[in-house]
């Protein structure tokens, strides 16, 4: 008899978004607007931490959760954003994904469900997937990527655990409104419900005003898990740094699963996270969202509609209408005109394609430039 493997596993797909950033690095010349990764580097500010701390020689174990100082330092900045976290309820994670898999992991039983309005990142179906939970999308392109309140209450069964929200949100750039976000909080409230922020884009919301979920509803704070991350605000994607904050009981338990995943972040790597929060992200906020205009200017022109992203750096047009589904949008699009896009498919919404304008400006210039010659010559 073959040895068998955890059979989590059999429907997980490889990431869709890794699959056509390979092949548009195969392809020579081709453009890459694929991933949400910042032209821009690290602060040197930031960076200049690390050679300290290897210096003096901080290079044995932390502690699990990170050390208290930076564990306070998150509490500080949370709290200047309205969200109210306690540093004994606060673990340093090996970036969002490691903080997503702690909390779902913590929260799901086998066939527990969670409710994932698409169109979504694919970690949150796989990581429910992989904890032998059952995801349960919830579609929201009829209303502009907003939640309806009778839909989501549909989708809501005895065995619905939690719900997941991404605001800004990827891939749509799309920030959820006072609507959305009471809609969950009435679930959450009346149905016994966690609700699991990601909230990693929350810096780079272009909206004045905005305010997360956890702030705006302090009193649902045992029941609402926080996980946000350094990568993206502060152009730290391979630095590998996030973190995770919940309520006593659900941070315990957490903890445990930190404990024997990771064990612990890099030491060395603390007071440089410390650092990035005293960091303004206004001028990277500025910068995206300018880029946020020039892109969506150049939709325009192409007649691919789109919902103007407020905040992260996607944008979703759509391609209805053009004659192919996403995939093959995107595959022709690398051979024929050297632009590499991801398949909305890949993230729940068929019928669009998602751009990232994180790249520098002359590179998403150059991607628009090609993108729309395709567009023309599909139409043409």
């Amino acid at each position: 008899m073959p040895l068998s493997l955890n059979s989590s596993l059999d429907g997980l797909r490889l990431s869709g978004i890794r699959r056509f950033s390979a092949l548009a690095a195969q392809t020579p010349g081709c453009v890459s607007l694929t991933l949400g990764e910042p032209g821009e580097d690290t602060p040197p500010n930031v960076c200049a931490k690390v050679g300290e701390d290897l210096h003096r020689g901080l290079t044995h174990y932390p502690p699990n959760n990170g050390f208290a100082w930076l564990r306070e330092a998150i509490c500080a900045w949370e709290a200047e954003r309205g969200v109210r976290l306690a540093p004994e309820n606060v673990i340093v994670t090996d970036g969002a994904t490691e903080a997503l898999f702690c909390a779902i992991t913590t929260l799901l039983n086998p066939g527990d469900e969670v409710i994932i309005p698409t169109p979504a990142f694919l970690l949150y179906d796989s990581l429910v997937r992989l904890a032998r939970g059952v995801p349960v999308p919830l579609d929201t392109t009829a209303s502009n990527f907003q939640l309806d309140s009778r839909a989501l209450a549909q989708a809501i069964t005895p065995r619905t655990k939690a719900i997941v929200i991404t605001s800004p949100n990827n891939p749509t750039g799309c920030v959820l409104d006072r609507g959305s976000m009471d809609a969950v909080a009435e679930a959450v409230r009346t149905r016994d419900l966690y609700v699991i922020c990601d909230d990693v884009y929350g810096e780079l919301c272009y909206e004045p005003g905005y305010r997360r979920f956890s702030a705006l509803y302090p009193e649902l704070a045992d029941r609402a898990i926080v996980a946000n991350s350094f990568s993206k605000p502060w152009a730290m994607t391979g630095w590998r740094l996030g973190w995770v904050g919940a309520g006593e009981k659900v941070a315990a338990a957490m903890a445990k699963v930190h404990q024997y995943a990771v064990s612990s972040v890099p030491a060395f790597m603390q007071h440089a996270a410390m650092e990035a929060l005293a960091t303004s992200t206004a001028p990277m906020r500025a910068s995206y969202q300018a880029r946020r205009d020039f892109t969506v200017e150049a939709l325009d022109r192409m007649g691919l509609s789109v919902v103007t992203p407020q905040g992260a750096f996607y944008a979703f047009p759509s391609i209805e209408g053009l004659g192919l589904a996403s995939e093959e949008f995107c595959e022709r699009a690398i051979r024929e005109a050297g632009v590499a896009l991801v398949p909305g498919s890949c993230f729940g919404g068929e019928g669009h394609v998602r751009l990232s304008y994180a790249a520098d400006e002359k590179t998403l210039a150059t991607g628009l430039e090609r993108l729309a010659g395709f567009v023309g010559a599909l139409r043409g």
